[in-house]
């Protein structure tokens, strides 16, 4: 087994994005990372919302056109998965939510009128999708955003195409998102370190990775404060109003694509429902309350 490690870094997605992987040969390793990062970009051209020949952008052009629009194998799944989050959180997360763009700037602190709000909560609801076969029929006026899912499930599919290409051992980071392929060499876990919110010198945590995915979610990049209150970038989908929960939270499980979901569904939940959800799962995780407090069994090194 080889003990050349290389490394890649590259932008995908809005970020930083780094492979890991053992192989021998400079040239082999060359090749077997262009062809993962050919896979990201397959997959951000393909699901970014900020591309007019996105597919996507294809989907939501099609709301209210009775016709509807046929869905692949692979966007079928990242629908059901959304459907499994929108379940799961009793619709706090809801990939049908980006509707609130429209009116919430948080580039230029802009806080939308309640009417604004108002005016566009009719348009949000996973279950007002309709289906027919492999078809999606979607209302006029609503738009899809996997957003808070696509991300994950690139770093997973990433990791299973390395597999499939013969990578033994490897870490995927897409943005602080990770997917192992299997462990170091002498069975050595993935260290990876959880940058904290409000300082990015220091660490929140240490997960040890030995296989599966690691996701964080948090609102510290993206929010604001105006005249004392603090508005973060997550979107009650039900209210339209910023969540006021948990300010990050990091999760380790089998996948990436899971870790992300608990990740984000905890930020959406109340503050103390979200701890007690994170802790029933039983799963390894870290998180930032809203007093600026750190907790959880991820709090010490962790291991998965």
């Amino acid at each position: 087994m080889s003990t050349n490690l290389r490394h890649a870094g590259f932008r995908a997605m809005g970020t930083y994005c780094e492979i890991q992987l053992y192989e021998a040969s400079r040239i082999s390793a060359k090749r077997l990372v262009r062809r993962l990062i050919d896979e990201v970009s397959r997959l951000e051209s393909k699901y970014t919302r900020y591309r007019d020949d996105s597919f996507l952008s294809e989907i939501n052009r099609s709301a209210g056109n009775q016709a509807g629009i046929k869905i692949d194998i692979e966007t079928q799944k990242l629908f059901e998965h959304a459907r499994s989050c929108y379940e799961q959180s009793d619709g706090l997360f809801d990939i049908t939510a980006g509707v609130l763009r429209r009116v919430w700037d948080f580039s230029r602190r802009k806080i939308p009128d309640e009417s604004e709000l108002e005016g566009l909560l009719p348009l949000i609801g996973y279950e007002k999708l309709n289906w027919r076969d492999d078809t999606l029929l979607m209302p006029a006026n609503m738009e899809i955003d996997f957003g808070g899912i696509v991300k994950e499930y690139a770093a997973d599919t990433l990791a299973t195409l390395a597999r499939e290409l013969g990578v033994r051992r490897g870490l995927i980071n897409l943005g602080g998102d990770f997917a192992a392929i299997g462990t170091q060499p002498e069975d050595r876990p993935w260290p990876i370190g959880i940058t904290h919110p409000e300082d990015s010198t220091k660490m929140m945590s240490h997960f040890h990775l030995s296989e599966g995915g690691l996701a964080s979610s948090g609102d510290y990049e993206r929010s604001f404060i105006l005249e004392g209150k603090r508005y973060s970038h997550l979107l009650n989908p039900k209210t339209g109003w910023p969540c006021s929960g948990l300010r990050a939270v990091s999760v380790a499980a089998n996948l990436c694509t899971v870790a992300g979901s608990f990740a984000t569904i905890a930020m959406l939940k109340p503050e103390q429902d979200a701890i007690d959800w994170l802790t029933d799962s039983g799963l390894p995780f870290v998180f930032m309350d809203g007093a600026g407090q750190i907790g959880g069994p991820g709090l010490t090194d962790s291991s998965y």
